[in-house]
């Protein structure tokens, strides 16, 4: 599928300015202006992120209350229990939480539900199950509860008070926990909107040690907030919030924790994942979250829980290898299925009239059914819900595209759906099966009515159009101060234009799935790789190329490489054909 290429306004002047204050190229000075980094102030900030910078954690909606109440259980010597979600956002903020909590004196329990079983969130099943395992009087719900209003006013009849650390959608009216620290609670522009839930959890931490030491607690006075950064990291940037803000300190300050990790479990991931370099955003992303993720995909995440909290190598090695057998099975089951659905829609979909895909069937696995729902939408680029189950209730998952909120449009729905909650762009949902038919049609039609047709398209939004000449090792080194990319702040990605080619493209990989080309000025040569191209056309000459630079490292010896993204004929006397 063709993108819409969209170039960000040139901005020359100011980009210069920006380099003359910072240091820095005018290339990197524009896609700081890209970024709404065009002040010096904050692109120094952006550039710089410092832990200092912080803001008081008590400054999130109900810290205070949350932070009193936990203060009060340990005073009592409560028990509590953590109730974490089975995703590495909510396993990582399970493990910071369970090991702050007893390194600061509470009687802690942890418990993840089953997807299989339980289901997402604080379920009655869950919450039954953790309640019949751990004898508490405070429940610590953190990565789910905030649509829980029926389960935290039941819970709170029979004397268990809830304390609710989340990042997704609210239910209206909230649930009546004894605190909701949820920055949505603050609307779209609240200081911590964007946090995840393990950096929630952070927040809860600094909260307690900062609590602890204006009490003279020697635990907390000597407790070292940095060590938690790694679990940080891991969590932020698996769950695609944007790397913007205290995302960003937050996240930068964790890679540089993750790599020099003391924590046996992680020691162990990065060796069953084979990580030899430096571990970045990618190395997370797709080498150590997948493994994470795995055990609860497809049974039970406490797998994951005791790989990050074991202090024994024996037994992280041991837990890591399960791991990665886990995913290995998952990516199995993984591509039966996205081969099955893809082969269908392949066969009868109508880009004129399918504005949103809506499949399910019986026995897909519900713990890759939001993996398979990406992948639909890599291909097709429309809103995609993947179904599975069995029985009366079947459960999905759903990702979405720019300018349709899915959470949004299933809350349109809801007539139609057990349960739903999430983000504008992925989201999850419970339905009987008989509603399937009816759900596909409505959301259509709510798709038809919100999104115009070029939203269809996936958009490639370009920094700046420059000569392959200025793509040179220093330049790519000086955009790398952009690090660490995700959502909210991608790779810098270029057009490269008139370039030609300086010997035959190749077709490269296993299954000759990927093309590799060697692009020329006339002068200087550089090495394009297209991964995934399979049978697409390469470029026939002259070209515009759409890439990201990299720095390549091969046999000891440094050269920059192009990630191609798209290509298009280049324009001819200024005219593009």
């Amino acid at each position: 599928m063709k993108h819409r290429w969209l170039l960000a306004p040139p901005r020359p002047e100011e980009a210069a300015h920006l380099a003359r204050e910072l240091g820095i190229t005018p290339l990197l000075g524009q896609c700081l202006i890209n970024r709404d980094f065009g002040s010096t102030e904050r692109a120094q900030a952006f550039l710089g992120p410092r832990l200092r910078d912080l803001q008081d954690p008590f400054l999130l909606p109900n810290m205070a209350a949350a932070v009193d109440r936990l203060w009060a259980a340990r005073e009592a010597g409560e028990s509590l229990v953590i109730y974490g979600d089975y995703d590495v956002d909510g396993v990582t903020a399970t493990a910071l939480l369970a090991e702050v909590l007893e390194t600061l004196g509470w009687r802690v329990a942890r418990f993840v539900p089953k997807r299989m079983d339980e289901g997402y969130g604080l379920s009655a099943d869950g919450v039954e199950n953790c309640l019949h395992q751990n004898r508490a009087t405070l429940m610590v719900a953190v990565d789910c509860g905030s649509t829980a209003t029926e389960t935290i006013r039941s819970l709170a009849e029979r004397g268990i008070d809830v304390l609710v650390f989340d990042h997704h959608q609210i239910a209206d009216p909230p649930p009546v926990a004894v605190a909701l620290v949820n920055p949505r609670l603050g609307g779209d522009g609240a200081h911590g909107v964007e946090l995840s839930s393990v950096g929630l959890s952070f927040k809860l931490a600094h909260a307690l040690v900062k609590r602890g030491r204006e009490r003279g607690m020697p635990e907390a006075v000597t407790f070292d907030l940095k060590t938690l950064l790694d679990l940080v990291a891991l969590g932020t940037i698996a769950d695609l919030v944007p790397l913007r803000a205290e995302n960003r300190i937050l996240v930068r300050a964790g890679l540089e924790r993750l790599n020099q990790t003391q924590r046996p479990g992680l020691q162990a991931l990065c060796e069953v994942a084979q990580i030899t370099s430096t571990i970045g955003s990618y190395e997370v992303g797709f080498l150590l979250s997948p493994r994470l993720n795995a055990a609860g995909r497809l049974e039970d995440a406490c797998e994951a829980l005791d790989l990050l909290l074991t202090d024994d190598y024996g037994t992280a090695t041991r837990l890591a290898r399960s791991l990665d057998a886990r995913n290995r099975q998952r990516q199995q089951i993984e591509k039966a299925m996205a081969d099955k659905v893809l082969g269908e829609l392949d066969a009868r979909f109508d880009p004129q009239s399918d504005y949103v895909i809506v499949e399910g069937a019986m026995p897909w696995h519900i713990g890759v059914v939001g993996i398979v729902a990406s992948r639909v939408l890599q291909r097709f680029y429309r809103p995609t819900i993947i179904m599975g189950g069995d029985g009366e209730c079947w459960r999905g998952s759903g990702r979405s595209i720019e300018g349709f909120d899915l959470a949004a449009a299933l809350r349109d729905c809801d007539d139609l759906l057990l349960r739903h909650g999430g983000h504008a762009m992925a989201a999850g949902l419970s339905l009987a099966p008989e509603n399937l038919a009816m759900l596909r049609d409505r959301l259509n039609q709510l798709a038809r009515d919100r999104l115009r047709p070029e939203q269809l398209r996936p958009p490639l939004r370009l920094d700046a159009a420059v000569p392959l000449g200025q793509v040179t090792e220093e330049q790519v080194l000086d955009l790398d101060q952009l690090r660490p990319n995700g959502q909210g702040n991608p790779a810098v990605q270029l057009i490269v234009q008139g370039a030609r080619h300086d010997r035959p493209p190749q077709r490269v990989g296993k299954e000759r799935q990927h093309a590799k080309f060697w692009v020329t000025d006339g002068r200087l040569t550089r090495e394009a790789i297209w991964y995934g191209a399979g049978d697409r056309p390469v470029p026939t000459e002259p070209f515009d190329l759409a890439c990201v630079a990299h720095i390549h490292e091969f046999n000891h010896r440094r050269s920059v490489q192009l990630k191609v993204l798209d290509w298009r004929p280049a324009a001819k006397n200024g005219q593009r054909a």
